[in-house]
């Protein structure tokens, strides 16, 4: 949407981590209100049309027949911890939950910079915003220590996507993205 700005867009009204999103890595989009780019959205709108309100949560509707929608289906990151990173932000505060959300994406620069062999930047989106921060912190350790200098890119994203691997599976999370079916 034309003009629609928030003082947070790494951290999206919805609970969308905007900074561990392709798109937002790829110059396609600034996050959610933060200028121009990929910016319609129907809950921006509804936003607005509440008054301006910084997170849905802060909404007298919330959660609203329209925000249940989004929880349904992924788009380039996962939408199932939208109220959960809400509730964290929360009790946080939100300054103390981007400052976390900037060290995932500090991770993910260097995951995608040291070990993307050009095929993992949405897999090391999806580990990186699912993993929760101490599996993730040791998870990266692990990675830097376990690869040699002299590897290949190629054996440096193998070793990296097997080590993230088993951390997902060791903390029950499923690095996958639920899709929305094809319409026939």
């Amino acid at each position: 949407m034309k003009d629609f700005h928030r003082d947070h867009p790494q951290f999206s009204l919805c609970g969308l981590n905007c900074l561990l999103c392709p798109m937002n890595l790829g110059g396609y989009c600034p996050g959610c209100g933060g200028g121009a780019g990929n910016q319609y959205c129907a809950v921006a709108r509804c936003a607005l049309e509440q008054g301006g309100v910084e997170f849905c949560t802060q909404c007298g509707q919330f959660p609203c027949a329209r925000y249940r929608k989004l929880l349904e289906y992924d788009s380039f990151i996962p939408h199932s911890r939208m109220v959960r990173d809400l509730e964290r932000a929360g009790e946080l505060g939100t300054e103390v939950y981007i400052t976390q959300l900037k060290e995932r994406r500090a991770i993910l620069d260097q995951l995608l910079a040291g070990y993307n062999d050009g095929r993992r930047k949405s897999f090391y989106c999806l580990a990186v915003y699912l993993l929760e921060p101490d599996s993730l912190r040791r998870a990266f350790a692990e990675i830097c220590g376990a690869v040699p200098a002299d590897s290949s890119v190629k054996e440096k994203a193998i070793t990296a996507v097997g080590i993230l691997k088993k951390a997902a599976e060791a903390d029950g999370v499923t690095l996958n993205l639920n899709k929305k079916p094809k319409e026939n």
